[in-house]
């Protein structure tokens, strides 16, 4: 069955309670999630999930000249940045899209929907 990253996507500037305007909203997102996670498991499609901290904790690598460069921070500066994700499996893009409709209004963020590269769209592209 196909792969699709579910990236969710939030403020780059967080408050006291992440992305939530209170602790009770972000309690309340939780507990949403955690019953959206529990359906895609009920319903075959959870493969991984987890959260990130703020984007100011990333460290970017490039390691394609002669030493490594690690630069604090994110290799995007933007207003927005990936506040977590879903790797799930489904049967087709539209199927994947609902779920990612669901999982938007559980933890009140955007999302946006990848699919993974298989086997065939990298063929696919090598014979074009």
């Amino acid at each position: 069955m196909p792969r699709y990253l579910l990236a969710v996507y939030g403020p780059a500037e967080r408050t006291a309670f992440g992305n939530y305007p209170s602790k009770d909203a972000m309690l309340q997102a939780f507990a949403d999630t955690g019953e959206f996670n529990a359906k895609l498991e009920r319903d075959g499609h959870f493969v991984f999930a987890d959260g990130l901290q703020a984007a100011s904790s990333a460290t970017t690598v490039d390691a394609r000249g002669e030493a490594p460069v690690f630069t604090p921070g994110p290799i995007i500066q933007s207003e927005k940045h990936i506040d977590g994700f879903w790797v799930i499996e489904a049967a087709n893009l539209d199927e994947a899209l609902a779920l990612a409709a669901e999982g938007s209004k559980a933890c009140r963020g955007t999302i946006e929907v990848r699919p993974f590269q298989t086997e065939e769209s990298i063929t696919a592209l090598l014979d074009s």
